[in-house]
C-alpha cells in the first residue's frame, strides 16, 4: 500500500507549527512533502501558498497544510488557483465542516492564533472526514468556475 503524500508549506511565522504538524503526520503514517520554509528568516507567504498550488497541480500531493502567522494571507494566495480549496481553520469543527461541506483539499492554520494541540486535533479531523457530496457538489463546483462578472441583482 502506498503512503498518501501530504504537502506542507509555511512562511517564517508558521515554521514551528509546520514542524509540529510534520511530526504528527509522520506519526500517523503519512509521507510528507515539505515545501518550505526551513528557517525563521523573513520570507513572503504568497510564495509558499503558490508552492502548495503547484504541488497539487503537479500531482505531488492530493492534500496539504499551510501555515503562516494568521493563516489568512497564505490561504488567500493558495486559493487564487481554481484547483485549491484551502480552508483557514481554528478548531475541529471548522476542520470537519471544511471537508464535509466544501471538500477542502488544503487546511490552513495561523500559528499565532491556534495552539499546537488544537491544530493537531483539527488536522486529524481534516484527514479523516470525507466530503458529504450530495447538495454540496453543486456548490463546490461553482468554487472552481466563478462567473466572469458576478451579478448584483
Amino acid at each position: 500500500m502506498t503512503q498518501e503524500v501530504i504537502a506542507l508549506a509555511s512562511d517564517h511565522a508558521g515554521l514551528a507549527l509546520k514542524t509540529a504538524l510534520t511530526e504528527e503526520l509522520t506519526a500517523l503514517g503519512f509521507a510528507v512533502l515539505d515545501l518550505g520554509t526551513e528557517s525563521t528568516a523573513s520570507v513572503d507567504y504568497p510564495d509558499y501558498g503558490y508552492r502548495m498550488a503547484a504541488a497539487l497541480a503537479d500531482g505531488k500531493a492530493a492534500r496539504g497544510v499551510l501555515v503562516c502567522g494568521s493563516g489568512i494571507g497564505i490561504s488567500m494566495a493558495a486559493n487564487r488557483y481554481s484547483w485549491v480549496r484551502a480552508a483557514l481553520c481554528h478548531d475541529v469543527t471548522s476542520a470537519r465542516l471544511c471537508r464535509e461541506h466544501n471538500d477542502a483539499n488544503v487546511i490552513a492554520f495561523g500559528e499565532r492564533l491556534i495552539g499546537i494541540e488544537v491544530a493537531k486535533e483539527a488536522l486529524r479531523m481534516f484527514l479523516n472526514t470525507p466530503f458529504a457530496g450530495d447538495r454540496h457538489v453543486r456548490r463546490v463546483t461553482k468554487l472552481g468556475t466563478p462567473p466572469d462578472k458576478p451579478s448584483v441583482a
